[in-house]
């Protein structure tokens, strides 16, 4: 058997105990406090192979960076392994989703988004110390505390380690229960599109009114026209507000809009689409705010190498290892812009991340642990 299947399989116990370990320290993105006790607490369970740093992150809890201590005496560059600390499961939640292990799986808030990515790879840093076994580069992990809101904080820090890096392995949950890879995913934006009209007594002086609510509505028929399903572009105009009441002609409304692509190029069109819109109606006024904040991950020659990497590295443990594309956004995204080799899903085989059923099957957590060893001795 292959050693690192072999280690992952005799310390299956352990690495449920962490994972549990993991759930149980509840960590939601908008409470700093507790995304420091969660990074404290990965930081003392790799203190035996890791050297650990934080660095602030803005208003959120700390990013986690931990530099481990494996074998091989000349190192020559930097693999990065990103994950995140943070969940969008609020403090408490574990009193209605309890972390357990039931019909072949491990249940609770984080298990699979991304709390098993990050016991996975510690475990899979052990089995190449305990197993002596060289390692050609410095590796590093880190840990994001607000990937679950896009990040607005820790990119900087993501895109500088990222720059010093030869490829990233991104400890995402795997896409399906076939336990895919993640080699596309597309980027994503906001836009709020406001407009300012002239308000008036809808009985009184109607005609000396602008309605912007009117004109809203014309424009978000505009907006949902920049949709190009065959692209793979989707604007979706989600929330709107406007007016104060019926009979006052609307001095004002806006609207929301998600934007997805799987192209930067289309971003990049979307974005000037947005930037241009005028109104139909000459008296009232359009301002737009936002852009395309995560750029697409793309299936580019290097991160299409990197995957016939890990496939080749799979077979070895007798997993057949697919690739697929995803809608959803990850940090991976940030590093793949760079032009950095990225491989996205590397984590947990599951299923209902963000939902009450979030769960990871106990059978393929050896495979995904033996997987991430193998590809960080291999680079």
């Amino acid at each position: 058997m292959d050693p690192y299947l072999s280690y992952a399989r005799e310390h299956l116990s352990d690495i449920k105990s962490l994972i549990g370990e993991l759930v149980a320290c509840e960590s939601p993105t908008g409470d700093p406090a507790a995304v420091k006790r969660f990074v404290d607490l990965v930081a003392s369970r790799a203190s035996d192979c890791a050297v650990a740093r934080t660095i602030r992150c803005g208003e959120f809890g700390p990013i986690l960076r931990l530099k481990f201590k494996l074998p091989g005496r000349r190192k020559q560059g930097q693999i990065m392994a990103l994950g995140h600390a943070d969940t969008v499961w609020p403090v408490g939640t574990l009193a209605t989703m309890p972390f357990k292990e039931a019909d072949g799986r491990l249940w609770g808030p984080g298990v699979f988004d991304m709390k098993c990515g990050i016991a996975f790879f510690l475990l899979a840093m052990r089995a190449l110390r305990d197993l002596d076994t060289p390692v050609a580069r410095n590796v590093v992990l880190q840990l994001n505390s607000d990937e679950e809101v896009g990040s607005p904080s820790s990119r900087p820090h993501t895109e500088a380690e990222a720059r010093r890096s030869l490829a990233v392995l991104v400890m995402e949950p795997a896409l399906g229960l076939d336990g895919r890879l993640k080699t596309a995913r597309k980027g994503a934006g906001e836009f709020r599109v406001a407009v300012r009209g002239k308000a008036a007594h809808s009985g009184v002086d109607f005609a000396a009114g602008a309605s912007a609510v009117v004109e809203l509505a014309r424009q978000i028929e505009r907006i949902a026209a920049f949709t190009n399903l065959d692209k793979g572009i989707t604007v979706n105009p989600g929330v709107v507000q406007g007016g104060t009441r019926s009979n006052v002609v609307a001095e004002s409304a806006s609207v929301e809009c998600d934007v997805r692509v799987w192209r930067a190029g289309d971003g990049a069109r979307i974005e000037r689409l947005f930037r241009k819109l005028k109104p139909f109606d000459k008296r009232c006024t359009i301002a737009v705010e936002g852009g395309v904040t995560r750029p697409p991950l793309e299936r580019t020659p290097a991160v299409a190498k990197l995957v016939r990497l890990a496939q080749k590295l799979a077979r070895e443990i007798g997993v057949e290892l697919e690739e697929a594309s995803t809608g959803g956004g990850s940090d991976g995204n940030f590093t793949a812009a760079l032009g950095i080799p990225t491989l996205d899903g590397l984590g947990g085989v599951g299923e209902a991340l963000h939902a009450p059923n979030e769960s990871i099957l106990v059978d393929r957590i050896a495979d995904r642990v033996a997987l991430t060893a193998k590809l960080v001795a291999a680079l």
